[in-house]
């Protein structure tokens, strides 16, 4: 975290050059640009106020506040709920957002996106005046990904008219707001890889460019319920589920129906039409989303075979009878 933020520093060295910064100022920028070196005590302090001092300083050079871009806010939330250190986390986390978004006079405004909504994350707690945009809202709802028209101009471009309809299959589905939505990733490098070779068939861009823990995780905590309906989706068929948008990582693993909310925001699975009280008609985006439940399931089956062999007797002699 430390060098992270010491590399965005670095991207200011201008200012060490600054004839609106004093010698003080300036010895605070190359204590930012050198955040990773000392005792950890002092660096946990130091970095606690390090994006706020960024935009102070910044705003003494420019005479102009600040806009602060934050992707993926929530992945280092996640990545410390999987390995165990995430109360941790959200200590640190809060203390950095805390200072940079909440009691920063230089800020005029930031921007953050994850898969769980900011509002109820508890690093956020005392933060106000949030926007929130996600799946179901309209105001953004062209801008998560391409759509029909943008992906028909694309193919156009590059005279690949008559694979519409795979790239529809394949990378087509999710739905945000009122509008049907293509993955971006995915179209963007099926068009490089047929520019490059004529005969490239689709393949699992955005999926094998992340992890599908949670899909793992999902298809082990499942029930006989739960199973049967992963079935039913894996077969084109949607599941009726209630919905929650407010969830945080350390509630996902309380309740089997958590996971099937962070599916949904997370882009596993989509929603045909309008929710009702808070009732979604889910269903399996596209074939790309398809394949990594059905590998799942895959490993999840060869696991139990492997360690439970009376369950392959079970089948053999099913079969035989």
């Amino acid at each position: 975290m430390c060098e992270l933020i010491a590399s965005e520093a670095r991207r200011f060295k201008y200012l060490l050059n600054s004839d609106r910064l004093d010698d003080d100022e300036k010895k605070l920028y190359r204590d930012l640009i050198s955040l990773q070196e000392g005792r950890e005590t002092v660096l946990a302090v130091k970095l606690k106020f390090s994006l706020k001092k960024i935009s102070e300083l910044l705003y003494k050079h420019y005479n102009q506040k600040v806009i602060v871009l934050i992707d993926e806010y929530d992945v280092p939330l996640d990545k410390a709920f999987q390995h165990g250190y995430y109360r941790e986390m959200v200590s640190l986390i809060r203390g950095v957002f805390g200072e940079a978004l909440k009691t920063n006079d230089y800020l005029q405004f930031a921007v953050l996106t994850g898969c769980l909504r900011v509002s109820k994350e508890s690093i956020f707690t005392g933060l106000n005046n949030f926007k929130v945009y996600a799946a179901d809202d309209v105001q953004y709802e062209e801008e998560f990904g391409f759509t029909k028209e943008e992906v028909a101009n694309l193919l156009a471009d590059y005279n690949m008219q008559e694979h519409s309809s795979e790239v529809k299959e394949w990378y087509d589905g999710y739905h945000f707001g009122n509008v049907d939505i293509y993955c971006p990733w995915d179209v963007i490098n099926y068009v490089l890889d047929r520019l490059t070779d004529p005969d490239a068939h689709p393949k699992s861009y955005w999926i094998n460019s992340s992890g599908n823990d949670l899909v793992k995780r999902f298809v082990d905590k499942a029930d006989t319920t739960t199973k049967d309906e992963i079935e039913q989706l894996i077969a084109g068929n949607a599941v009726e589920k209630k919905i929650r948008l407010d969830l945080t990582y350390d509630e996902i693993d309380n309740n089997i129906d958590n996971v099937w909310s962070v599916l949904f925001t997370t882009g596993y699975l989509t929603r045909l039409g309008k929710n009702e009280n808070g009732m979604y008609s889910l269903v399996i985006p596209n074939k790309e989303v398809r394949e990594v439940f059905v590998s799942q399931i895959n490993e999840w089956f060869n696991g139990v075979v492997k360690n439970d062999s009376s369950s392959i007797k079970k089948i053999v002699s099913g079969f035989l009878e």
